[in-house]
């Protein structure tokens, strides 16, 4: 298979590909051409290290960068998987996923050498350890020496071997997590199809937002590669410094979480008016539901024309997309399937749900050629969520009779008091659109005479006086009376994984301890 990088080195070998720019004035740029030897030079020293067959495992561990980059080029020129390592992972949580995946390899930024210097008794089937933008600890290699003596010409391996995959594990809300493994086998039209859709282009500029060790944000930054767009990396997310990157190189395509918008749009007016916002034109919102008080915020400051919403995950890709024109005409929504993708709600006895509305719920199952390949090790898992060759997550949703769908929530996350089945998202969609509601997570928590009690932990916005007695009679005038929140506990923020999701566990967690049933 041709290499879109080569390609791209040929045809527009000066045209700037990576611009990583930080707030300390450090500026590291690559062009098509340099990207393309960068990553030669790369895949030559993980040859070196032993990395010689497909499929082998190496991984990378570090924020956005052009080094991040060059990494995940490397790797799919090798025909090797590249596993992403959440940088924010307790030590424990990083040991079991380099162990779990089989690694022999890793690449890791020098700020977060010293976290696999503390966990190298764990993580035995790792021979080498290449550290990059930085000196490297004893007992460890620099990455940054070894490129700069090893050969930029392609590296020699098998001509009919298979582009590198990508093993991405999940962000284990509920359990360890799992490592999704998306095969090069995947259907370029299909890719080719949602960029149209999207509207892309090749003289888009991407901005990352947020980290691209997850799916969503490094899925469709490769995108913008493939497309032969320039990629705007911002090391770390920090509000005012991401408008001075879209300002600076009239970025004008991302994806993003909610918590980062809202984070933007909540900086004051004075700062926010100095940066000129007009570029941006695709604005792709997943990760989690956008509210639609945050939407509207987003649309009172960006292009009202830029904002799309998908629904995907990392096990089965891009599936809905809700387009500009339906943000507001459609509120709840995710859209409808995106092309090539096919959409079929089951209900718990197998059936096939054809009513519409959210009285006919169903969990959502999908095929596509996008959907990934098994759960590493765990292929019981990976068969345990197939129906009639379809494939799902766990998620809840409803159709209307335009064929849009709805996410109602995830099948776990579903409370039955009384007898009556109760969907978080529903009740924080409400709450979040009290103007002194900055965010708010709902879930069960154990009741002896109802079973579960429907319990909402809750940010103020700044400046609040909000009380319980406040949010039981907003929640009523809002919600039928069994799905209002009973108990409300205040928090200043709610825990969340790198990827914006918020940990429900951790808020459950000291209410069912000590209980034989989490339900």
């Amino acid at each position: 298979m041709a290499d879109f990088l080569v390609g791209y080195a040929q045809s527009q070998p000066d045209k700037m590909a990576v611009i990583d720019d930080r707030p300390n004035g450090q500026i590291r740029t690559l062009t098509w051409k340099q990207l393309n030897e960068e990553s030669n030079r790369l895949a030559n020293v993980l040859i070196d290290a032993g990395l010689t067959e497909a499929g082998q495992k190496v991984v990378w561990c570090g924020p956005n960068s052009a080094g991040v980059v060059v990494m995940t080029n490397a790797a799919r020129k090798l025909g090797i998987t590249a596993v992403p390592l959440n940088y924010r992972l307790s030590d424990d949580e990083a040991a079991y996923v380099t162990d779990h995946c089989d690694a022999t390899v890793v690449y890791v930024d020098a700020d977060y050498a010293p976290m696999f210097q503390r966990i190298a008794d764990r993580i035995p089937k790792i021979k080498q350890v290449l550290v990059y933008d930085g000196a490297a600890p004893e007992k460890m290699q620099s990455c940054d020496a070894l490129m700069a003596k090893a050969s930029p010409l392609e590296p020699e391996i098998p001509i009919d071997r298979d582009p590198g995959a990508m093993m991405i594990y999940t962000s284990g809300t509920t359990g360890k997590p799992k490592g999704a493994l998306r095969t090069s086998r995947t259907s370029p039209e299909q890719g080719l199809a949602l960029a149209m859709l999207l509207g892309a282009i090749p003289d888009d500029i991407y901005l990352t937002t947020g980290p691209l060790y997850h799916s969503g944000p490094g899925g469709f930054m490769y995108s913008a590669l493939a497309f032969g767009q320039t990629i705007v990396t911002q090391h770390k997310f920090d509000p005012q410094d991401w408008l001075r990157l879209v300002d600076k190189y009239k970025a004008s395509t991302t994806f993003s979480a909610p918590t980062p918008i809202r984070m933007i749009c909540n900086l004051p007016a004075d700062v926010k008016t100095k940066y000129d916002v007009s570029s941006m034109r695709c604005m792709v919102a997943n990760a989690a539901p956008w509210s639609m008080t945050l939407k509207k915020m987003y649309l009172d400051y960006f292009p009202a024309i830029s904002l799309y919403e998908i629904y995907g995950s990392t096990e089965l890709g891009v599936n809905c997309v809700l387009l500009p024109e339906d943000q507001l005409r459609k509120p709840g929504s995710c859209g409808k399937p995106s092309p090539l993708v096919e959409v079929k709600l089951f209900d718990d006895q197998g059936n096939e749900v054809m009513g519409f509305g959210p009285q006919y719920p169903g969990e959502l199952y999908v095929k596509s050629p996008s959907v990934f390949a098994d759960y590493y090790k765990q292929h019981d898992k990976y068969v345990a969520d197939q129906k009639h060759g379809y494939q799902t997550v766990g998620d809840i949703a409803y159709r209307d009779e335009e064929g849009y769908l709805y996410i109602c929530d995830r099948k776990k996350d579903m409370i039955i008091s009384a007898g009556m089945n109760i969907y978080p998202a529903e009740i924080e969609g409400v709450l979040e659109n009290h103007d002194e509601i900055y965010e708010a997570a709902v879930f069960g928590i154990p009741n002896e005479e109802w079973g579960e009690m429907v319990h909402a932990v809750i940010v103020r916005r700044p400046g609040s006086t909000l009380t319980e007695a406040d949010v039981d009679a907003y929640a009523r005038a809002h919600l039928a009376n069994y799905k209002v929140p009973r108990s409300v506990t205040w928090i200043d923020e709610l825990p969340k994984t790198g990827s914006g999701k918020i940990l429900k566990r951790d808020l459950r967690a000291p209410y069912w301890a000590g209980r034989a049933s989490q339900v």
